[in-house]
């Protein structure tokens, strides 16, 4: 096999089975339980994002009409961006591509968080809780992106 097949081939991660919701460093993937990722839906950085999303909508119910169309839309088209983008990124072959999704689902996380400081700036509601499952989704995101990062230097 060539040097530039082996770099794209689709590797074998694994993932812990349960993240620490309240630990403040990114989460360590050496040691826990683990199981190898079929799917998107099996990783926990997915399912957070996910439930990130669902959180954010519910906040953005209570957002007033006139904004239905602004920072609603702006808010939820991020929020969805960064489990979607895991999701296409983890099925992508090649490692190059992988990481590029998951930068992309980064960059969508910060969006989201300045939306968030919008939302509260005005006083839309509450946005504490979700600042904090940004925070985890986005060490979560990073230590999964350079567990892929180092692969493709390998």
């Amino acid at each position: 096999m060539s040097r530039s097949m082996s770099r794209d081939r689709e590797p074998s991660f694994t993932i812990p089975l349960v993240a620490n919701s309240q630990s403040t460093q990114a989460p360590q993937l050496e040691g826990e339980e683990r199981m190898t990722s079929q799917t998107f839906r099996d990783l926990t950085v997915w399912r957070k994002a996910h439930e990130l999303v669902l959180e954010i909508y519910k906040l953005t119910e209570v957002f007033p009409k006139h904004e239905l169309y602004s920072l609603t839309s702006q808010l939820r088209r991020s929020a969805v961006s960064v489990p979607a983008n895991i999701a296409e990124g983890h099925k992508k072959a090649g490692l190059a591509d992988k990481i590029r999704f998951f930068n992309i689902a980064q960059g969508s996380l910060e969006e989201t968080r300045y939306y968030l400081i919008i939302a509260n700036d005005l006083r839309y509601g509450k946005t504490e809780n979700l600042e904090s499952s940004l925070d985890e989704v986005g060490r979560l995101l990073f230590s999964y992106s350079r567990s892929v990062r180092s692969r493709l230097r390998t």
